[in-house]
């Protein structure tokens, strides 16, 4: 009886040998499974590149530090304006074609108005609302009256701030003399 129950404890010690073998080897392919998933993953840390529509939301957000109350507001480095409400709602906005001479970042007023004259770059232009003068420029928004947006010559010392003529009549109707105007960097 001492060898039934003695060859019955190796096959048991057998057995479980044998099962621990398995387990070991089942761990060690889920282990190996688990490393191949993660290195096909993105990193978390990744930033993510903007959406179109987002990037255009970026570019139309008004810029910080522009002032308060019903302003027209001029960003230099956006090319852009923005026509905004007394509640600090933005009602339109756009881009413009820069003049060659710029103002500098500070706080205008519009000084005067002109329905049509001819600009400094002989180009006849229409809505015109200027609002300050730079070594004997005169600095203004208008809107050619052949709807081009020309690029400023820099050879020529102009201060036209180019706009599309539906954009020029929006601001005309938006800036009477006497209101505020806004130049960002």
């Amino acid at each position: 009886m001492a060898r039934s129950g003695s060859s019955a404890g190796v096959v048991v010690t057998g057995l479980t040998a044998a099962a621990f073998a398995v387990v070991g080897f089942l761990a060690y392919q889920a282990d190996a499974a688990q490393e191949r998933a993660e290195k096909r993953k993105p990193a978390a840390s990744a930033p993510s590149k903007p959406s179109a529509e987002e990037r255009q939301r970026q570019l139309e957000a008004l810029p910080k530090q522009s002032g308060q109350g019903e302003r027209v507001v001029y960003s230099l480095k956006r090319e852009r304006v923005w026509l905004v409400t007394a509640a600090g709602k933005v009602k339109r906005t756009y881009e413009v074609g820069p003049s060659t001479v710029s103002p500098e970042p500070g706080t205008y007023q519009v000084t005067s108005r002109a329905a049509h004259v001819t600009g400094s770059d002989g180009i006849p232009i229409e809505n015109v609302v200027r609002f300050t003068t730079v070594g004997g420029t005169t600095i203004g928004f208008s809107a050619a009256l052949d709807g081009s947006m020309p690029e400023g010559d820099p050879a020529r010392k102009t201060g036209g701030i180019r706009e599309k003529r539906a954009d020029g009549e929006a601001l005309w109707l938006f800036a009477p003399i006497g209101t505020k105007v806004v130049v960002a960097p």
